[in-house]
């Protein structure tokens, strides 16, 4: 006889629940939603978007919940989980996603933008916009680019190379102000001690990952798997020969690189280019 299926009429996707979960604790108070808004402190279109699963919000917003509704760290762990919830990523991405989320160590070569695991959200709206998404997809695709930076958070985060092609760096955004913010986010986490950055000056020659972002995984038992892609095509590489051929590529790349001293150099020189903000 198969197994029972236990029905508990809630949505078991993580985003949803989170969804769910702050309808039921609205609705248990009697509360509308400009009543929640008022004794919390935020704009109700805010609560409506959250009930629907259409955003979830910050951290921030789940931990006044918790402490308003009296439920302390449950909102903001559930919070958490529906940001990792791999469901929002499109298929191609996924199994990649989840071998990024055991990795015990990154490397990285980033051709023509800053690598997403290190993309402020205002570079990733960009970048995700320019791609041809918009409306909630957009929304939530901004929302699991910078949530998957957590990983790289906190005791225990894996080691983390980058490498970024100088045109990386001179692809700026039109806003000035939210370019200097991206450039100044770089310069910021490459100087935690799990964050290794280079940067790949123009003039250092044809190399073998010319026009292909890479990124490669060190994942629990010593295996390594590798995902490259452009503007075409991604494909994930588990075949160890393929996989090592490419690391040694990568390899003779960092050697054309910068320091990260000379590299952190370059970056405040660009800074100095972006114009400041008027307004100031």
């Amino acid at each position: 006889m198969p197994a029972r299926r236990v029905v508990t009429g809630r949505s078991q996707e993580p985003r949803r629940r989170y969804a769910e979960e702050l309808r039921r604790l609205r609705t248990a108070r009697g509360l509308s939603l400009r009543a929640l808004a008022e004794a919390v402190g935020w704009d109700p279109s805010l609560f409506a978007k959250l009930e629907s699963g259409e955003t979830l919000g910050s951290p921030e917003v789940a931990e006044a919940l918790d402490q308003f509704y009296g439920t302390p760290g449950l909102l903001l762990a559930m919070w958490e989980m529906a940001l990792g919830d791999l469901t929002q990523f499109k298929e191609k991405y996924r199994r990649y996603m989840a071998l990024e989320a055991e990795a015990l160590s990154l490397w990285q070569y980033s051709v023509s933008r800053p690598p997403g695991l290190l993309q402020t959200a205002a570079y990733a709206q960009e970048a995700l916009t320019a791609g041809g998404l918009s409306g909630k997809e957009l929304d939530q695709q901004v929302e699991a680019r910078v949530g998957r930076r957590k990983a790289l958070e906190g005791k225990g985060a894996p080691p983390f190379r980058v490498i970024l092609a100088e045109a990386a760096l001179r692809n700026s955004l039109r806003d000035p102000k939210a370019w200097r913010e991206q450039l100044e986010h770089l310069l910021e986490w490459s100087e935690r001690p799990n964050i290794t950055l280079h940067v790949l000056p123009f003039g250092t020659g044809p190399h073998g990952l010319d026009s292909t972002d890479t990124m490669f995984l060190r994942l629990p038992g010593g295996r390594t798997v590798a995902y490259a892609e452009n503007d075409v095509w991604g494909e994930l590489i588990e075949e160890t020969n393929k996989v090592e051929q490419l690391h040694r590529t990568y390899d003779e790349v960092r050697d054309l690189a910068l320091s990260p001293a000379e590299s952190r150099k370059f970056i405040l020189r660009m800074l100095e280019e972006v114009p400041c903000d008027p307004s100031i």
